[in-house]
């Protein structure tokens, strides 16, 4: 399945929900005060978040008035314009050479997962890549993350349950130096944000990166449930809180009706999606292209 098919399937159940309720109102005639409102609602319930479905909303209505607009396929073209503009209001990330990218989030969000594909990304793009098992809480979390490595024929550097995290990514480091790696991939424990012990960890851990490979291009991903909705901003709250992040993985699209949720943390965050998940397949992790997920959503 091409890339574009992928992306059309992720967000078919988010543009079901969306699309048929905006044909309903665009059926309605006018685009007077009910129409606006009513439109707020539609984008709040596909999870865009109030006040970004409120900022869209008032750009449109100055849209429509200062371009005449009235037909229905204007509206969604006007629409698709002021949800690009959205998105590129914050700034995307380019990944350089040699690059650490650590992993973080809560558990069940599917890092170990996305860690493989993302090892499977790289090496389509002939990248070498080694993978850190800096989740020792997690029993088992290490051998997961080996079969991952095995899966993509990429090393890995991990150490006895329970050892010290950051050990582990400074022998990471090391070797990613010794060998000149091109993308060394940082896996860690998922941690409620409460947990202030595990998050002081993360902390930890960025140190030794910036520490031991100033060198290097860093990034913090945080990968994040497209089905928790608008709970993944307070997720991604606290995570900065302790980490600097560069950039979100969003899981499970696929899965969910609230594919709206990139605009909230577009605009209310400024913190860009980097990569979204269309599937279960190694090779089912694709590059966010805003412009393409806002074609896909009409």
């Amino acid at each position: 399945m091409g890339i574009f098919k992928k992306i059309a399937q992720a967000l078919k159940r988010t543009k079901e929900a969306f699309s048929r309720k905006l044909d309903s109102l665009l059926s309605g005639g006018e685009l007077d005060d009910d129409f606006f409102e009513e439109l707020t609602d539609i984008l709040v319930s596909s999870d865009v978040g109030y006040s970004c479905s409120e900022e869209i909303v008032d750009r449109l209505r100055v849209y429509a008035r200062k371009n005449k607009i009235r037909k229905a396929e204007e509206v969604k073209q006007a629409l698709k314009i002021i949800l690009n503009e959205i998105m590129q209001e914050t700034s995307q990330v380019d990944i350089n050479y040699p690059a650490v990218i650590t992993i973080v989030g809560v558990n069940g969000v599917g890092k170990t997962t996305s860690i493989g594909k993302l090892a499977s990304y790289f090496k389509s793009q002939k990248k070498d890549v080694t993978l850190v098992a800096g989740d020792t809480f997690r029993a088992a979390a290490s051998d997961q993350l080996t079969e991952w490595a095995n899966r993509n024929k990429v090393r890995i550097v991990k150490h006895n349950e329970g050892a010290d995290a950051a050990a582990v990514v400074f022998d990471g480091l090391s070797s990613a130096k010794a060998k000149n790696t091109d993308v060394l991939i940082v896996d860690t424990a998922g941690r409620l944000q409460t947990k202030t012990n595990l998050m002081e960890e993360l902390r930890k851990i960025d140190r030794v990166i910036s520490k031991e490979y100033p060198e290097a291009n860093k990034y913090t991903f945080i990968v994040l449930d497209a089905t928790t909705g608008q709970n993944a901003l307070s997720q991604i709250n606290h995570f900065n809180e302790y980490v600097n992040l560069s950039g979100i993985i969003l899981t499970k699209l696929d899965g969910t009706a609230k594919g709206g949720v990139v605009f909230s943390i577009a605009k209310d965050l400024h913190l860009p999606v980097v990569f979204v998940g269309t599937g279960e397949q190694i090779d089912d992790l694709e590059k966010f292209d805003a412009k393409e997920f806002i074609d896909n959503l009409f």
